[in-house]
């Protein structure tokens, strides 16, 4: 602020001016007529208070965000039954297990879809891998050791003893490196067969995913491992939730290969598949992904010409539709934490509000987002100023009521200037202190008078 030539600028009265703002935002996002959305939501902790948090899977714009006093069943319902009267209605939720979540959305929203997160579902598999590679590293420098103690041994008994102790380390090394490499090998299956489109472009349907997740699920079991066997078993029995996304495939497959040429739909379809690789491939994976996009690419624009640019864009927005995953509600949630952090969970609505407020009116600086705000691609209409500004418009007391038709719960907190030693007082409100800058020649002038004085 003081760079900027913001006054006033201090820590107590930008506080304040914080406080008021929170106090007039909403916690549940305002639009003016209804919209379908698909939910992620999840719950983040501030100490032992719960904040649950609900975003839109398309441009992750914070829709409702609530400091609860618990995360029951009735309370989510209340947070999904408040977005609907905000013309909020759902097409589906992405979420992991929670009770009081699952329980609260299909009590709320009926007749809508739920999608089993797939990070959560298979995390506990995806941990005992990490286990077994510990594991395997621990044996091999046992292996290691024991080898540099047999090479020490000097007399005939202590190179025996010395040999056998190698070759049981040995064995132990073997073993335990094999069962981590069947592992791995087998959960690199198992993501190649979660994939929604297989290598030569056809969208997978539930039928054929289930089959091969029945036959991964045989293998894995079959190592010798309790620790597998333990994280499998809830796994195998919440199939059904898992092909979820594989059904919206099928629906979507139907439809579009009606409108699109069938050759170059499987094309678009692999562009698409490359298209997502790209942003989740590491820096040095990235070019081999780009090529593989732009091949794919070329081959449809081959075959429909002139049409490409619309099939394209039919084509993607289709597929990005289809929600496997909530991990994008993950992100948000550690954008709030630093703030959770910083105020040792001592978080009030207020704050949750002005969060929200700044995350859906600031744009994304990297990614397939750049450029955009997440208000931006909830309603795909601009911004016309950065978001500080828009939050000045918002609360601008000039106003008397706020964007979203409420009076403000408090008056505007007031500055009372003193003119050097005059009666005459100045009022000057929070808003407009704020928003008007002091020039530099003024702030020298004040300056030079202080000296003088």
């Amino acid at each position: 602020m003081q760079a900027l030539e913001y006054h006033p600028h201090s820590v107590g009265y930008l506080s304040q001016f914080f406080h008021s703002a929170g106090q007039t935002l909403p916690s549940t996002l305002v639009i003016p007529s209804k919209m379908l959305v698909f939910y992620l939501s999840d719950e983040i902790f501030a100490i032992h208070a719960p904040i649950l948090v609900t975003i839109d899977a398309r441009s992750t714009t914070i829709l409702n965000i609530e400091l609860a006093s618990d995360r029951s069943a009735d309370t989510w319902r209340a947070h999904f039954e408040a977005l609907e009267n905000h013309h909020f209605f759902s097409l589906g939720l992405a979420s992991d297990r929670g009770l009081g979540l699952v329980a609260g959305y299909r009590a709320a929203c009926d007749m809508a879809l739920w999608v089993a997160d797939y990070f959560h579902e298979f995390r506990d598999l995806c941990e005992v891998l990490q286990q077994l590679e510990r594991k395997a590293y621990a044996a091999i420098g046992k292996e290691d050791a024991a080898a540099q103690k047999f090479a020490r041994a000097k007399s005939e008994s202590n190179l025996q003893k010395r040999l056998q102790q190698y070759e049981t380390a040995y064995h132990t090394c073997e073993q335990a490196m094999a069962l981590y490499d069947q592992l791995a090998m087998l959960l690199h299956l198992l993501h190649e067969a979660l994939q929604l489109c297989s290598p030569h472009g056809r969208l997978r349907t539930r039928q054929d995913v289930r089959s091969e997740l029945t036959l991964l699920f045989d293998m894995i079991a079959a190592l010798d491992c309790a620790a597998v066997a333990t994280a499998l078993k809830p796994i195998r029995t919440h199939l059904d939730d898992i092909l979820v996304p594989f059904a919206q495939a099928e629906a979507i497959d139907r439809e579009l290969r009606a409108m699109v040429p069938h050759e170059a739909f499987e094309f678009l379809v692999l562009a698409w598949h490359y298209e997502h690789l790209v942003y989740q491939a590491q820096a040095k994976h990235k070019r081999a992904q780009q090529r593989e996009r732009a091949f794919w690419l070329a081959c449809a624009e081959g075959l429909v010409g002139d049409e490409f640019d619309t099939l394209k864009a039919l084509v993607f927005d289709k597929l990005d539709s289809i929600v496997r995953a909530s991990s994008l509600v993950e992100m948000v949630n550690s954008l709030i934490r630093p703030y959770l952090n910083s105020c040792k969970g001592q978080i009030t609505q207020e704050t949750l509000n002005l969060i929200m407020f700044y995350h859906n009116h600031r744009r994304y600086k990297s990614g397939k987002r750049q450029g955009k705000a997440p208000i931006e691609l909830l309603t795909g209409k601009p911004l016309d100023a950065p978001w500080w500004e828009l939050l000045l418009q918002q609360i601008n007391p000039e106003q008397g009521i706020t964007d979203h038709g409420t009076l403000l719960s408090s008056p505007p907190l007031q500055l009372v200037v003193n003119n050097e030693g005059c009666t005459n007082r100045q009022t000057i409100t929070l808003g407009q202190a704020i928003v008007k800058p002091t020039g530099a020649s003024e702030n020298n002038r004040r300056q030079k008078d202080a000296k003088a004085a």
